[in-house]
Order: C-alpha cells, then sequence, then structure tokens
C-alpha cells in the first residue's frame, strides 16, 4: 500500500495499547494522527508485575520521572530473580542483572573463577555479583559512579494496569484520541486486503491507514481478521494455564522476584508497595484446575485479597507479526510465558522496532519482512532462554520434570548448552535480550559444570589468581555499607 501513512489506529488499551500510543505519540510528535479504541466491558489479563533493565530506556525516553513512576504505579525495585527447586527440590540460586565479577578482556570471568575453583577456592561465582549481595541483605541504592566495577543494574515489579493508566494521562495529553466502544466489524479493501475501518458497536467509523492490534490473544486483527497464522511452541513449553491471586504486602519488602518450581510448573511471588502479586503457572496435562488452586493458596505467605482468576494460554507466536497493514503488539503477537519477565519487555521492543522502520509515504513489503525477521529472532532466543530452565533440571519428583530433561529441545540451544559444557564459552545472537551474565547464571545454576576453562586463566599463578579475585569480591562489597534498605529507600525517594 504505496500511500502516505496520515492515521494510526490503535485496537485495544491495556499496557499494550497505551505503551504504543505514548511511544508512538511522543516520536512522531503530531505528524501522524493517533486514535486508540478500546472497551472497558473487555477485561484485559493484566498480571504483568515484573520487568527487565530495558524499561529505563524506555521511561526516560518519554520522559517519566522515575519518583512519580514508582508512586503511582506502586512500584518496587527488581534486582534479578530469585529461581527455587528448579534444578532438584530444596536448592536455589539467583538470576540478576548484574554481572559476576568484571571485564577480563578477551578472556571472560568465569573462566578466572573456574580456574580458581580448580585449585580450591571456595567462593560462588555469585559471591562476586554486587546484585546478588544487594539482594542477600535486602538493600538497594542509586550507585553514581563510572567504575563499571560498582554497577548494579535493575528494573521494577509494577502493577501493569496503573502503568497503563499512567501513559494513558501522558498520551491524551500528546494528542492521542481515546475512543470508547466495542469493535462489531473490520472493514477491509476488497482488492489489497489491507484494513480501512474498524466499525464499533455504536455505528461510528474509525478510520486508519496503519492498525496496531492490541487485543490480546484473539488477535482481532491480525489473526481472526487476516488470518495469520499461530506458531505454536506447546512441545517445548507446555504450561498452558495460570491461576494469579494478590495478596497482602510483606512488611519487608523484597527487591527480587520469587520462582519457586511446583511438580507440574512454578509460582511467582512479587512484592509491590500496596500487595504482593502471586501465580501458579502450569500444564494442564500434568495437573488439574483444583490440584493447582490448591497448591496455589496453600503456598501463600500472606492473606489471600481476592480469588484466583484462570488464565488460559498458549505459548508460541504469530508467524507475521506485521502483515498488510497490520502489526501485532503485546499478546496479540505471542505469547512466552512470565518466567524470565519478558511480557513487557517484548511490547517494548515491538513499539521500539517499529518507530526505526516506520513507514512514511508507504508500506513496502522489504520493512514488513525486516520487522518480521527481527521479531522473529527476538522471540525464539527468550524461548530458548526459558526452555534451558525446565530442561536442565535433575528432579526425579514428577514425570513433569522427567519429561522436561528428555525433550528434544531447539538446535540453537543445543549447541549453546554443549559449548559452555566443553569450555564455558558463551556467545550470543544480536538480538538475544539476554546477554553472557544471564545465560551463564541460568547454566551454572541448573547445574551444568564446564569441563575446561579457557588458557588465559592459567596466566597467573595460584597465589596471584586468589589476590586477584579476593580483591574483586572486596571490591564487591564495598557499596553495601552505603545501601539503605530496600523500603527505607523507597520511603526516602519516593516521598513528596
Amino acid at each position: 500500500m504505496m500511500k502516505p501513512i496520515r492515521k494510526v489506529v490503535i485496537a485495544g488499551g491495556g499496557t499494550a495499547g497505551w505503551m504504543t500510543a505514548a511511544m508512538l505519540s511522543k516520536v512522531l510528535q503530531g505528524q501522524i494522527e493517533i486514535q486508540l479504541v478500546e472497551s472497558q466491558e473487555i477485561g484485559i489479563i493484566g498480571v504483568g508485575e515484573a520487568t527487565i533493565p530495558p524499561i529505563h530506556t524506555f521511561n526516560t525516553y518519554l520522559g517519566l520521572d522515575e519518583k512519580e513512576f514508582l508512586r503511582e504505579t506502586k512500584a518496587t525495585i527488581k534486582l534479578g530473580i530469585k529461581f527455587e527447586n528448579w534444578r532438584v527440590k530444596d536448592e536455589s540460586y539467583f538470576h540478576t542483572f548484574g554481572a559476576p565479577g568484571t571485564n577480563m578482556g578477551f578472556c571472560s570471568f568465569q573462566h578466572y573463577w573456574l580456574r580458581a575453583k580448580k585449585d580450591g577456592m571456595s567462593a560462588s561465582l555469585w559471591d562476586f555479583d554486587l546484585n546478588y549481595l544487594a539482594c542477600q541483605q535486602q538493600k538497594f541504592n542509586k550507585i553514581n559512579t563510572p567504575n563499571p566495577i560498582y554497577d548494579m543494574p535493575y528494573a521494577y515489579h509494577f502493577d501493569s494496569g496503573l502503568y497503563g493508566q499512567f501513559l494513558r494521562k501522558l498520551a491524551e495529553k500528546a494528542g492521542v484520541v481515546r475512543t470508547e466502544g466495542k469493535i462489531e466489524h473490520v472493514q477491509r479493501d476488497a482488492e489489497s486486503g489491507y484494513i480501512t475501518a474498524l466499525q464499533l458497536q455504536s455505528g461510528q467509523q474509525i478510520e486508519g491507514d496503519l492498525f496496531i492490534d492490541c487485543t490480546g490473544q484473539r488477535g482481532l486483527l491480525i489473526k481472526q481478521t487476516l488470518g495469520v497464522d499461530f506458531e505454536s511452541w506447546h512441545e517445548y513449553l507446555p504450561a498452558d494455564t495460570a491461576l494469579a491471586v494478590p495478596s497482602e504486602r510483606f512488611e519487608h519488602t523484597l527487591p527480587y522476584t520469587r520462582s519457586i518450581a511446583q511438580a507440574a510448573g512454578w509460582q511467582w511471588r512479587i512484592p509491590l508497595t500496596h500487595r504482593n502479586g502471586n501465580g501458579l503457572v502450569y500444564s494442564s496435562a500434568y495437573l488439574s484446575d483444583d490440584d493447582a488452586h490448591q497448591t496455589l493458596m496453600g503456598n501463600l505467605e500472606t492473606k489471600a485479597l481476592d480469588e484466583p482468576r484462570k488464565i488460559s494460554f498458549q505459548t508460541g507466536r504469530t508467524a507475521q507479526q506485521w502483515h498488510k497493514n497490520v502489526v501485532s503488539v503485546g499478546l496479540a503477537s505471542g505469547f512466552l510465558e512470565p518466567l524470565e519477565s519478558t511480557s513487557i519487555h517484548l511490547i517494548q521492543s515491538a513499539v521500539v522496532r517499529l518507530l526505526k522502520m516506520f513507514p512514511n509515504d508507504g508500506m513496502a513489503q522489504s520493512t514488513i519482512d525486516a520487522y518480521n525477521a527481527e521479531s522473529k529472532i527476538e522471540f525464539e532466543t527468550i524461548a530458548d532462554f526459558i526452555i534451558l530452565h525446565y530442561h536442565v533440571n535433575a528432579r526425579q519428583d514428577s514425570d513433569f520434570w522427567k519429561d522436561r530433561r528428555n525433550m528434544a529441545i531447539p538446535p540453537r540451544l543445543q549447541h549453546k548448552i554443549a559449548l559452555f559444557r566443553s569450555n564455558g564459552a558463551i556467545f550470543n545472537d544480536a538480538h538475544d535480550i539476554f546477554r553472557d551474565a544471564s545465560w551463564l547464571q541460568v547454566m551454572l545454576g541448573q547445574g551444568i559444570e564446564p569441563k575446561d576453562f579457557h588458557p588465559a586463566a592459567k596466566v597467573a599463578g595460584v597465589a596471584e589468581l586468589r589476590t586477584m579475585m579476593d580483591k574483586i569480591a572486596a571490591a564487591k562489597q564495598q557499596p553495601l555499607s552505603q545501601m539503605l534498605s530496600h523500603d527505607e529507600f523507597l520511603a526516602r525517594y519516593c516521598k513528596v
């Protein structure tokens, strides 16, 4: 459709719709008309409460004040995730946003740690990770120093419904027009098949040139109207159901997410300033809804504030996330279970990708193909990372975990595991949002022990290496004395 893009229509609100509206209106600044259609009668899933550090880039570009954002969304700080019972029961490890050790040039830090461990050093990899040390002491503070050894990347836990409302105010102030109403019919051009307008139950016609599908898993535009196929990853990620329930907040707020493996899935615990988020992700082939309810409610640590809400889903992705003049964002583009808090990030990356490739005088197929290629590899690399958690386990207590251990896995993940097991090396794809430190922590945490390490780690003598490792460990400990408790930081920083 080689005609100028003058109007963008966003179908659906929620986190996906308002993140899209806010960023498009910020970047395009009135050059293009933006209209969002949503109905208050249609509920949103709205359980996405945890994020990863790139959310800073999104919020900063929008010009959000961090203190106001934290207050408005009832947010807390997230330094990482604690994985409990994943390799075996009664064992845990952290995947933090930090990087253990420091940059060692051509030879990554883990090789020196592996060598030192072979020589008798007892310190774990996480003893060299500032994020982990802060998690253990439930501390946080903003660190302003150019020294990368003190870098402590963080993200947030927040109420995604409140985040959507926060961004709505911002977007409407920037000129986005919100229309209340249910979409009754989608009009298409008879020749090209492009969508031309949304017809609401009220009879109102919403015309546009480019349509953004934020209608959730149903994919009203991309799947139901344009007929784009859904690529299921059920063979790798068979969990298909979640129960979610809020509970009273803890007296002391942890600066990390807890992910607790259960017999047929896993349970999340996310601390907010006004409540806790809790949920159980499970496979209905291995666990009944009644048993899932009992597992979730029996493992709550604070009083439930509501009855659990059931959410059914299918893991996978829309085969083409941009087709004709429709771009799918959020759950309409695919779903990967929230194990590594990627749902909100995938909204963010989709919007940023669209803006980088935004059509001016028309939508060229080469642009659409490039967008889809990047989306595909991003979804696949995230899926690989999630599959890793399930596949590499030593649990013997249920068929679910035994079957995950014995299942076939994607070739790229097979290669990554084999490479790390053989010599401790990690190489990432360009569009993999999880960098070396993330893969390192999860592979070691799940029990993959490298058989060898880089020869450069043998250059230093035993005493010299031990001294170097002790200095790095001491440097990582140094900022802790200047930190506040997590709750004290929130109280001071967010004070009006």
